[in-house]
């Protein structure tokens, strides 16, 4: 019993989607239909991203960057900076996820060594938006869009159209969020120094990853690259393959049923109908407020061609609540690890800049 109720507090947003799961095949019995509701493509491409990933990661890749580029700062500006700015860059191509749980214990490690423990919840705070903003400019920079990318079948300007200009914005907020945090000196510290471990296999990671990406703008069939990618990981690093996060497509295997049952209940139907036209934007955003942006996107997506608004609208829409985007999720896990963490402190500076920054991005895209 210990062990489930472990499970539970591990995997929360599974646990409440399987249980709006079963909630919804109340009222639509499980018939053939079901086998519809699934994107094999997206849970594919998301399991191969993660793969590709946990090599590259393992290979200490992640760490030998971040040690090239920390042992060369000694401004307080610069480092703030940067601490901020490499979980906006890296989600871009890791997932917003991946980049904070590279990103978030090496800066609670670091900022404890420095004996800046004040300066933990603005780092955190602002590394999570940047993840979740950054993570926006690319299709595989986060689940949802993945998803819309291989759900409207888009092309890559049409998209970046809509996200580059609300990446920009973001980018500059997050500049001018940072630079007030440290003081321009800081305390001498020492980083250990880390080295890719195989760089043959690093070499191999990164091919599959430029394949992950040809497989996305859909130059390689994606059943081709989960194919090459499982034997690949088989020969090489089969230990690494139990540890993926398959809990997180089984979630979004929930997801997709809980979307199609409710796009099969006509009162739900009308009732989405009716949000969408008035504004598929703010519909989106206020979706993702209460069960995040991800389930916003599958569910929304079946009720609206308006792809540009709900793509804008569930990345705009990670901002807000703690739950408006899972990866904040991690970021607050991570924290409450912490010695001396602050949980209300943190929840309040983590609400008054998401809220900043969602006004700002949600004024401009309706300009």
């Amino acid at each position: 019993m210990k062990e489930i109720i472990r499970f539970i507090k591990k995997e929360i947003v599974l646990f409440v989607a399987l249980l709006c799961a079963l909630f919804t095949m109340l009222f639509v019995p499980v018939d053939a239909m079901y086998i519809e509701y699934i994107d094999v493509r997206t849970l594919c491409l998301l399991w191969c991203l993660m793969a590709v990933v946990a090599g590259i990661k393992h290979v200490g890749a992640f760490d030998w960057l971040t040690y090239q580029l920390l042992n060369r700062i000694k401004n307080g500006k610069v480092l703030s900076l940067t601490l901020i700015l490499l979980p906006f860059f890296c989600s871009m191509f890791v997932t917003n996820d991946v980049a904070l749980i590279v990103f978030v214990p090496f800066t609670l490690a670091l900022l404890e060594q420095l004996h800046l423990k004040k300066a933990i919840i603005p780092i955190l705070v602002l590394q999570t938006i940047a993840a979740n903003l950054g993570s926006m400019a690319t299709p595989v920079g986060n689940p949802q869009n993945l998803y819309l990318y291989a759900n409207y079948n888009l092309d890559i300007l049409p998209f970046f159209r809509v996200v580059l200009p609300l990446t920009a914005i973001s980018l500059f907020g997050l500049i001018l969020g940072s630079l007030p945090i440290f003081e321009k000196e800081l305390p001498k510290f020492n980083i250990q120094k880390e080295d890719i471990k195989d760089t043959r296999k690093l070499g191999v990671y990164l091919l599959l990853f430029v394949l992950c990406l040809l497989t996305v703008f859909k130059m390689v069939n994606y059943g081709i690259t989960t194919l090459m990618i499982l034997v690949v990981f088989i020969l090489i690093d089969k230990e690494l393959l139990p540890e993926l996060d398959y809990a997180l497509l089984f979630t979004f295997v929930c997801f997709f049923v809980v979307s199609g049952n409710l796009g099969r209940i006509d009162q739900i139907c009308v009732f989405l109908q009716k949000l969408l036209n008035e504004s598929t934007l703010l519909t989106s955003i206020g979706a993702s407020q209460f069960i995040s942006n991800v389930p916003s996107a599958v569910l929304l997506s079946n009720f609206t061609n308006n792809w540009q608004e709900l793509l804008a609208g569930v990345n705009i829409g990670g901002l807000g609540t703690p739950i408006a985007s899972l990866a904040s999720l991690i970021t607050l896990k991570f924290y409450m690890s912490a010695k001396e963490s602050n949980i209300l402190k943190f929840l309040g500076l983590f609400t008054i800049a998401n809220v900043i920054g969602l006004v700002i991005l949600t004024g401009y895209t309706m300009l």
